[in-house]
């Protein structure tokens, strides 16, 4: 049996999210105390009590769910999973699972990451979409076409048939349009605070750059199968890179899910809020395990 541990992103935050964890387990509460100090604010009290406003923005968004995730591997680490991987920011999550990045470190990097797309957003307004019922090439495609209207480019590969895209507002519903013409079944708007993913996160990578720069990095115990490559890397002197590049380069979660059931991993763990990541597995490959690990009492089966 190989495992792997499997790390959400944005969108799967909740109001409440990781209070169960804090009022139940002493290591989720010094970790939580932890990530309050490092931060210098009460990241905490938006996790428990929102307002969901609040936990939706990315600055606070991205730690929030990091924390959740992070929490949650640690408390069932004696899994000991073969290989990690995380969705866009879920890899921050993957690469502290491995050793790659300590806690303490990663929870003020992510947050600087949340800023600078926040930031970059607002400097560079764009959107996203997701569009169900075409394939990846229908989508690039379509993409290509309306490129003269601005940039947009596919951001996520997320299964056989969900490709979301990323730019700029004009660009971005042409390309909607285009694909609902080429018979998507669903072409739906997404509510973000920026073109993830895309060009538009050009200023956010050079703020990202400067932090990364100033953080310990180590070599992976186990492999982190990357959202860039979609392959495994374990060696510190790649990581960086990757983490700086992933900004602006599509996050290829099917590719990395096929890459790993290829490489003999037959079970999956989503650790962290929602079951976003359950869904999109269960169309990649409905024949594989996979489990979710969210609450207090989902850890209980493990520990």
């Amino acid at each position: 049996m190989k495992k792997a541990f499997i790390f959400p992103g944005q969108g799967s935050q909740y109001v409440g999210m990781a209070a169960d964890l804090y009022e139940t387990s002493v290591e989720a509460k010094e970790m939580i105390k932890t990530a309050d100090d490092a931060l210098g604010m009460n990241l905490s009290y938006i996790l428990f009590n929102g307002p969901e406003e609040q936990l939706k923005q990315s600055e606070f968004t991205q730690p929030a769910i990091f924390l959740h995730s992070v929490i949650l591997a640690s408390l069932i680490r004696t899994l000991n999973p073969y290989a990690v991987a995380g969705h866009s920011v879920g890899e921050y999550s993957a690469f502290v699972a491995s050793g790659a990045i300590q806690f303490y470190d990663a929870i003020k990097l992510v947050r600087e990451r949340g800023i600078a797309m926040q930031k970059a957003g607002i400097e560079r307004p764009g959107t996203m979409a997701a569009i169900i019922g075409l394939d990846e090439e229908q989508v690039i495609q379509c993409c290509n076409e309306v490129s003269q209207e601005g940039i947009v480019q596919c951001a996520n590969f997320n299964s056989p048939g969900q490709v979301v895209i990323s730019g700029e507002v004009n660009a971005v519903k042409k390309a909607m349009e285009l694909c609902k013409s080429k018979g998507a079944k669903l072409t739906k708007e997404l509510q973000v605070s920026g073109a993830f993913h895309s060009p538009l996160m050009d200023s956010a990578k050079e703020k990202l750059k400067i932090a990364l720069d100033k953080t310990p990095l180590y070599d992976a115990r186990v492999p982190v199968y990357v959202n860039v490559t979609a392959k495994p890397v374990v060696r510190k002197e790649e990581i960086k890179n990757l983490l700086y590049e992933q900004l602006s380069t599509p996050v290829l979660w099917l590719q990395i899910i096929n890459n790993m059931i290829n490489d003999g991993v037959d079970e999956f763990y989503e650790i962290g809020p929602g079951k976003v990541l359950q869904g999109l597995m269960k169309r990649i490959n409905p024949d594989v395990k996979i489990f979710g690990i969210d609450k207090y009492s989902d850890v209980e089966k493990y520990i």
